[in-house]
């Protein structure tokens, strides 16, 4: 290996470690100052849930509704305590990075090796790295033998990196083999690590649902005030006195607004976060639940969310014979398909002794790997023929090796043989072996075995050639000539097992599926055809020259200058990519208009994490700066878990549309009686605490109930709604006013039926308007018929007795102003109150919903009109 003579051996001296620490202060990444607790509940409080509560608390005091109030004042805290909670978790992803750092590290100073805190390192630091080492700070190679570096936690890479004098290293990257000398030329915030905080200090903003929950509370509350004031002057011209219409419009104002959406929105998060909790998907944040059911775009890391993050030997070639091989993991479990294993057993044999690595059993069943991981893959792969590297050792004894490097690319050990002979074996890059005099072997050999190499490398693999040679005697310098080749052995990162039929799940639900990984192009397309997430052939993008090519297309020089690449709807793989171009990737897609969803498990995912509409992390594998950047934290580390809880997202958007068309068809009802009762000689068609007893009932129990709804068993297969689409459209108005007018009808038609026969009417119009309400919420159940949320079931039952018990309670008939109904009436109003259960049955059979389709939803063009939405 070779050596670079260091300028400064003896280190830095103590004095000027010192001034260097007071000048660019210690090494630590930025952390962002502590905020206020009163600022973090204002923050809450201008969210446009809790604005839509504080003002029906407002309208709730003013009518002395008290119970209302105190119920909406409860949901206002618990909202409050929860978000002001998770924004203290959310906060803690750049406290994670700082965790990433060495607590300690290796110095030379006045010419004494020494440990000091890693905090306390400055720029110039000569540092000394060993196996297993956390690298504290960016800083420069200067002395290095057989230094390989894993580098895939901010770059994305799964293959570590040799690194030779000269070359840089990052902080928070780990040494897996090897040992070296390096000088510091960055820390804190200026490293690698520190400049991805940097990204991730801006924050998501607000959840689609919040964006769609600020308009419609601006809309119903023009609308309402409006028609609230022609109730309260046409009943002034009337000669109705000024107090009693104040009261009567101000409590159609509470009967109108659906102040329970607050309630039903926090009631269908919070069931969706335990549903995703039992399987094994944390939320992180209780708005990201709904957030899920609106993506369009998943976009996914590669290593360790798509792939096993292992090596794996895939494929075996030898001149003779080639063979697939079975298994993941480092386990022994496997078996070749395509030929015997003794057509493999002298290569595998040779590539368990060229190596430095050792597979160690977990107390889990789970074997794991100490050293180079692609040194462990072919150590597994020797396991699978049966073939253990210990046994090997005290066959084949090691006398002498020349380490790996990254000029050579190449490995090459010296073993003992029986009689005084010794055995030569070579492991290394293709393109470094199969060439003279490396080789004896003749031309034609090489060349098939390299071009079976470079198929291979298309395919996404990484190849690895091995040779070997016999001695007469042992030598005194490890030959690497005259060898013969033995065959090739293609490695990969596996794809998970669940990957494929989570991305077609996806694709099935009209979400298209995104690969933005920092590994090679190559790799990136094999995972991604594999996968399905594109097909052969489709253009891809190598971030680091930004040109989208297909196999046949060359790339321009590599000296092309990195920018932010342009997604697209044709483009579904983008390689190469930095920290950076994946926050511009994010950020630009949600320009266009995508709810983004971001998967990844590594430090360089983070800031994209943290960006994206919705940042899923890995719970096992991946960093903990993942996961405190994240939404949602998958605890099994499966992927499919994400198509449950997109599943469980769309439950909920469809549930809060559900309540709405129910809450507001109600209140559109309770104002059109208002205006259209005097035109049929109602001077006043219901009281002010009739109103507010009918809002209480349907607006309570019964309404929150409907939140939770199971969900319905062909969402899955619509594709995502619109991003831009308001929650009130695709329909919902035409449905509210269907409804709505169902409702009134039977209760003005009660109500003139009863004034004209000498009967109770504004007591029979009361218990119509109630219990047809009542009857809209079980025909707007996701399954009717069904013991499902026996919730709802309990609540309507429970509101209807207390609407009868506002006919035949004496103290609440004096509250309200009813009176009770003979049996007779009781059941005509009771039979035509059914009508609002078959208004709402029918209702869904008329909103016809979009067919079921694999085509994802994709932004209109100029002129053309947005499909429907796919709630009921």
């Amino acid at each position: 290996m070779g050596q670079q003579k260091i300028l400064s051996p003896s280190g830095l001296s103590s004095a000027e470690a010192a001034a260097r620490l007071e000048r660019d202060g210690p090494n630590m990444l930025p952390r962002e100052p502590p905020v206020p607790l009163w600022r973090r509940v204002a923050g809450q409080l201008r969210d446009p849930l809790i604005i839509v509560l504080l003002v029906a608390t407002a309208l709730t005091a003013v009518t002395g509704d008290w119970t209302d109030m105190a119920v909406i004042v409860l949901v206002i805290v618990v909202n409050t305590t929860v978000g002001v909670t998770q924004e203290v978790r959310a906060g803690r992803a750049i406290t994670a990075l700082s965790e990433l750092a060495a607590p300690t590290a290796r110095v030379v100073r006045d010419g004494v090796q020494q440990q000091i805190p890693a905090a306390e390192v400055v720029t110039g630091d000569l540092l000394v790295l060993a196996e297993g080492d956390i690298v504290p700070a960016d800083a420069r190679v200067a002395e290095a033998a057989a230094l390989l570096v894993d580098e895939s936690a901010l770059t994305g890479e799964s293959v570590p990196v040799d690194k030779s004098p000269g070359e840089d290293v990052s902080a928070g990257t780990v040494v897996v083999r090897g040992r070296g000398r390096v000088e510091v030329t960055a820390i804190g915030s200026a490293s690698a690590a520190g400049r991805i905080a940097g990204l991730m200090v801006k924050g998501p903003g607000l959840t689609p649902l919040q964006r769609r929950l600020v308009g419609v509370g601006r809309l119903l509350a023009g609308v309402t005030v409006f028609l609230c004031g022609v109730v309260l002057v046409l009943g002034l011209v009337r000669g109705q006195p000024v107090d009693l219409m104040v009261v009567t419009a101000i409590s159609l104002v509470v009967a109108a607004v659906p102040e329970s959406l607050p309630a039903v929105v926090t009631l269908s998060l919070a069931l969706g976060a335990r549903r995703m909790a039992a399987r094994n998907a944390v939320v992180r944040r209780l708005h990201a639940v709904e957030t899920l059911g609106s993506v369009t775009v998943l976009a996914t890391d590669k290593t360790g969310t798509l792939t096993e993050g292992t090596m794996v030997a895939r494929r075996l070639w030898t001149p003779a014979a080639d063979a697939g091989i079975t298994g993941t993991g480092y386990g022994p479990d496997g078996r070749l398909d395509g030929a015997p294993a003794s057509a493999f057993t002298e290569l595998l044999t040779a590539a368990a002794l060229c190596n430095d690595a050792r597979l160690l059993p977990g107390e889990d069943g789970e074997w794991r790997a100490l050293g180079d991981p692609t040194e462990a893959a072919l150590l597994a792969a020797a396991a699978k023929l049966g073939l253990e590297r210990a046994d090997l050792q005290r066959r084949f004894p090691r006398l002498a090796e020349r380490p790996f490097d990254s000029v050579r690319k190449r490995m090459s050990t010296l073993h003992r043989l029986a009689g005084g002979r010794a055995r030569v074996i070579c492991k290394g890059a293709p393109e470094s072996l199969l060439r003279p005099p490396v080789l004896a072997d003749d031309a034609e050999l090489l060349a098939r075995a390299a071009e079976q190499a470079e198929q291979l490398a298309r395919a996404g693999y990484r190849v690895l050639a091995v040779a070997q040679a016999d001695l007469v005697s042992v030598p005194e310098t490890v030959p690497e000539e005259g060898l013969s080749l033995l065959g090739l052995i293609a490695i990969l990162d596996p794809p998970r097992q669940a990957a494929a039929a989570t991305v077609a799940a996806c694709q099935q639900a009209g979400i298209r599926p995104v690969l933005i990984t920092g590994d090679h192009p190559g790799t990136a397309r094999a995972i991604a055809t594999e996968l399905g997430i594109i097909t052969s052939g489709a253009p891809i993008t190598d971030c680091r020259t930004l040109v989208a090519a297909g196999p046949a297309t060359a790339r321009p020089p590599e000296t092309a200058a990195p920018a932010a690449p342009e997604p697209g709807d044709q483009v579904s793989v983008y390689a190469r990519a930095t920290p950076q171009q994946k926050l511009d990737l994010i950020e630009r897609m949600r320009e266009q208009g995508e709810v983004v969803a971001m998967t990844g498990d590594g430090v360089n995912d983070g800031p994209a994490l943290r960006r994206s509409d919705i940042g899923v992390a890995m719970g096992g594998r991946g960093t903990e700066v993942a996961r405190q950047a994240a939404d949602l934290v998958l605890a099994d580390d499966n992927l499919d878990t994400v198509v449950a809880a997109v599943e469980e997202g769309r439950r909920v958007y469809a549930n809060i549309r559900r309540f709405l068309i129910y809450g507001l068809s109600g209140g559109a009802a309770e104002i059109a009686v208002m205006l259209l009762g005097p035109l049929a000689g109602m001077a006043l068609p219901l009281l002010p605490a009739q109103i507010l007893w009918i809002n209480l009932l349907t607006h309570g129990l019964p309404g929150v109930a409907l939140g939770g709804e199971p969900a319905d068993p062909a969402a899955m297969r619509r594709p995502p709604r619109p991003p831009d689409q308001s929650i009130l459209g695709a329909g919902l108005w035409q449905r509210v006013l269907r409804i709505a007018v169902v409702l009134t009808a039977v209760t003005l038609g009660v109500a003139i039926w009863a004034l004209h026969t000498g009967r109770p009417w504004q007591s029979m119009a009361f218990f119509a308007l109630g219990a047809a309400q009542l009857g809209v919420a079980l025909g707007s159940r996701a399954r009717p018929g069904s013991t499902a949320n026996p919730m709802l079931l309990l609540a309507v039952a429970g509101a209807l007795v207390l609407q009868l018990a506002g006919l035949y309670v004496p103290l609440l008939r004096d509250l309200l102003g009813t009176q009770p109904l003979a049996a007779g009436d009781l059941l005509i109003v009771t039979a035509l109150s059914i009508l609002g259960y078959a208004a709402a049955r029918l209702d869904r059979i008329l909103h016809r919903e979009p067919a079921a389709s694999a085509n994802r939803w994709r932004r209109p063009q100029a002129g053309t009109t947005d499909p429907p939405d796919d709630s009921r």
